[in-house]
Order: structure tokens, then C-alpha cells, then sequence
């Protein structure tokens, strides 16, 4: 039996799905811009109830990068209410299509509508509740929110704030919203939510993402684990080399697409490898080391399976020692989680061949697997990073919020 608050929920939920999906898109952007001031305008109830939840998280003892992650502050919520503006300034998909006439004299359309209604499940991510919220908006599409137990407070009152702008502007009631009850019964009734729920989106840590598609009844896109990988070929540029490591592992350790192990070509451990070490170190970053790197650098700490499957999501890095591009693809094989993969390397062939081989939503030539990010590939704020294969790959954007139907007009033809 289902939770009778979680069936409101539901059916709140779906009766505003068959409004929103055909709102224009100047009504969903006048929300959206009155969701954004709504959040200026509350930054101090918002940073007054964020302060409750890094204090309980430092109490429970949670890790630095973790309690990071859900930390606000004024320029973080700026930043946030920036990001509804630049959904403003995005293309709307809904209605987007083709159409082409048969011999028949049927005209066939194929156009784009929203998917119906989205349950996002998603940890301690406090801007996530209004990223998801304001994608799936501009795409038409009402929205369940479950965030993490960590971030409760903070996610009432973004939710609140936003949900009350959206129906100020003329939205539906019941296009945004967040579900409060930390009851994991709840997460598992969610996702068995068929009559009331259209798709599921995880996005977090390798076991909530697995828990969600081992249990879920209603369909899945699948965001993906961060086991992100940097090859550094024997023809790298140690001046792009060691930047781009530094900065896909430090600029911000805690999310799925930072760097989480460095392969390194045989040929030039021994003049790399010191060189990167120092930098590495001067960034408070440990080093996990197969057997090789360990002897190269003695302050590595020898690195066991477990290393070559994590993901960190902290100032640790694993390390090994390939046997050239080889070594390297086969190393990734085994262990990528197809998310993003990077190579640095001044060899045409090599780089081409690594592009062409490796399966993975996103693949890098001389470049930091940071850029694997909604924003920074230009499709404004992204709902997740999707390294499943349908029905959407990649950073998520709007269009990835919407599938297709066909309208097809015809004048009296019939099948013969």
C-alpha cells in the first residue's frame, strides 16, 4: 500500500502535468524570473535554514568535500538565481520537430513534448532543488523532489520559495514538489509510483544510483558514477599536462566529473611523475600508487583494488603505471564507468585512436574532464549526466527533458 500523502503528492502532481505541458514558453519564463528574484529575496531564511544543516553534518562527522557540497552562501544563491536567468535565455524544445509528406498525401510531425512528471531523487545538493525544478519547468515538466536527509531544511524553504513563485506567476499548484518525509519507505513507494510518476532521475553516489535502478518500477535515466580517468601519453605537453590533472582533480574534488585516477604511460613515469607528485602534494592531494608509481614516489601510499573502482569525491588520486595507450584502454575498459575520459597527448594518431575507442559519454583531447557540465557545454543548467545510452547520454539539458510524438493529418486515406 501507498503512503496516502505520497498518492496526493501524485495526483497533485499529475493533474498539474496536463496544464504545464501546454503553457507558452513566455508564461514558464515569467515563472522562472520570478523564481529567481523569489530566491534574492529570501537569501536570509535560505542561509538561516542551509546553517542548520552543515551544523548537523559537521556534528555527524561527515566528510569536508560532503558538508562543502551542501554548504550556501550569498554568492552561491546569486549564482543560483543566475542560473534560472540563463534558463530563461534558453531555446524552449517543446513543440521543436519536423514534418514531411508521404506519397499518400499524409503530412507526418514529429514534435517534441514533455515527459509528463519527473521524480528527482538526489543527495545533499541544495541546488539541485532548483536546477532540477527550473529544467524540468522549461521543458513542461511538473516535478517530485526527494534530496537528502542532510539537506532537509535548506530544501524546504528553496522548494517553498520557488513552488510559491511558479504559482504567483499563473503555474499550476503542484508543479514543484518536494517531498519532506525522510522515510526511506517513502524513496522505495516513489519509485513504484507507475500510476502517478512518467520517469525517475538519480543523481548521486554509485549506491543510491544503483538502489534507484535495481528497485524502480517506473523507467530510469541512469546518471552516472564519476570514475573519471586522465591518460598522460609519452607525447604529452607537461605545460597542458600538469594543469589539466591539477585542475580536473582540485578545482572541485566532490563531483562526478572530477578526476579520480591518472594513468600514466611507461615511457615517461620516471620524468612525469616527480614533476606532477610535487604538484600534486602542494595541492594537499594523496596519492594512491600501483607498485611502480610507489617506487618513483615514496611518499605514494600503495593503492589496492578498491582504489581502481572509487570514487573519491576527495584530495585523493589513484595512480598507475600503463604500458603505453595499450595499458591505458585497456585499464579504462575494465574500470570506467563511462562517464568521462580525457587523454593528453601532442599524437594525432594516439589521440584519435583514444577517442574512437573509448566508450564513454564524454571523451577529452587535452582537456580537463571538468567541462563535463551542462552549463560549460551550453545547455544552461543540467538536470544530471546521463552515461546510460537511452534515452539521453551526456550532461542533460532541456531537450533531454522531452520526447516526441507524431501528429499526422490526413484527408480520408486508408491502409490497403
Amino acid at each position: 500500500m501507498f503512503h496516502p500523502e505520497l498518492i496526493e503528492i501524485g495526483q497533485r502532481a499529475k493533474q498539474a502535468a496536463r496544464q504545464l505541458a501546454f503553457a507558452s514558453t513566455e508564461s514558464k519564463n515569467d515563472a522562472l524570473t520570478l523564481m529567481s528574484e523569489a530566491l534574492l529575496k529570501n537569501e536570509g531564511e535560505i542561509l538561516k535554514a542551509n546553517s542548520l544543516d552543515v551544523q548537523a553534518a559537521e556534528e555527524k562527522g561527515l566528510k569536508k568535500s560532503l558538508v562543502n557540497r551542501l554548504r550556501l552562501t550569498s554568492a552561491s544563491i546569486a549564482q543560483i538565481s543566475q542560473s534560472l536567468k540563463e534558463v530563461v535565455a534558453l531555446r524552449d524544445p517543446v513543440g521543436e520537430g519536423e514534418v514531411w509528406t508521404r506519397p499518400n498525401g499524409l503530412r507526418i510531425q514529429q514534435t517534441r513534448v514533455p515527459l509528463g512528471v519527473v521524480a528527482m531523487i538526489y543527495e545533499a545538493r541544495p541546488n539541485v532543488t532548483v536546477d532540477a525544478a527550473a529544467l524540468c519547468l522549461k521543458s513542461g515538466n511538473v516535478v517530485i523532489l526527494r534530496g537528502g536527509s542532510e539537506a532537509l531544511e535548506s530544501n524546504k524553504v528553496l522548494a517553498r520559495v520557488i513552488a510559491e513563485a511558479a504559482e504567483e506567476s499563473g503555474l499550476p499548484s503542484g508543479c514543484i514538489q518536494l517531498i519532506t518525509e525522510t522515510n526511506r519507505e517513502w524513496v522505495q513507494q516513489l519509485m513504484r509510483l507507475n500510476d502517478y510518476v512518467d520517469v525517475i532521475i538519480p543523481r548521486g553516489g554509485a549506491g543510491l544510483i544503483q538502489t534507484v535502478v535495481q528497485n524502480a518500477t517506473v523507467p530510469v535515466i541512469e546518471t552516472g558514477t564519476g570514475m573519471c580517468h586522465a591518460f598522460v601519453d609519452r607525447d604529452a605537453d607537461y605545460k597542458k599536462a600538469i594543469p589539466i590533472v591539477i585542475n580536473a582533480k582540485t578545482q572541485n574534488p566532490g563531483v562526478c566529473n572530477a578526476l579520480e585516477t591518472m594513468l600514466i604511460d611507461d615511457a615517461v613515469a620516471e620524468n612525469f611523475l616527480p614533476l606532477i607528485g610535487e604538484e600534486l602534494r602542494k595541492n594537499q592531494v594523496e596519492i594512491k600508487g600501483c607498485s611502480r608509481t610507489c617506487e618513483i614516489l615514496p611518499y605514494a601510499v600503495p593503492a589496492i583494488e578498491e582504489d581502481w573502482v572509487a570514487e573519491h569525491l576527495d584530495l585523493i588520486l589513484s595512480v598507475k603505471v600503463v604500458s603505453g595507450l595499450d595499458g591505458a584502454l585497456d585499464h579504462i575498459y575494465k574500470y570506467s564507468t563511462k562517464h568521462s575520459e580525457t587523454i593528453i597527448t601532442e599524437n594525432y594518431t594516439r589521440a584519435q585512436r583514444f577517442l574512437r575507442e573509448i566508450d564513454a559519454a564524454a571523451v577529452y583531447v587535452n582537456a580537463s574532464t571538468r567541462f563535463t557540465d551542462g552549463g560549460r557545454f551550453g545547455f544552461g543548467a543540467e538536470i544530471g549526466i546521463s552515461t546510460q545510452k537511452l534515452h539521453a547520454r551526456g550532461p542533460m539539458g532541456l531537450r533531454e527533458l522531452t520526447t516526441i510524438k507524431y501528429i499526422v493529418y490526413g484527408d480520408g486515406q486508408i491502409v490497403k
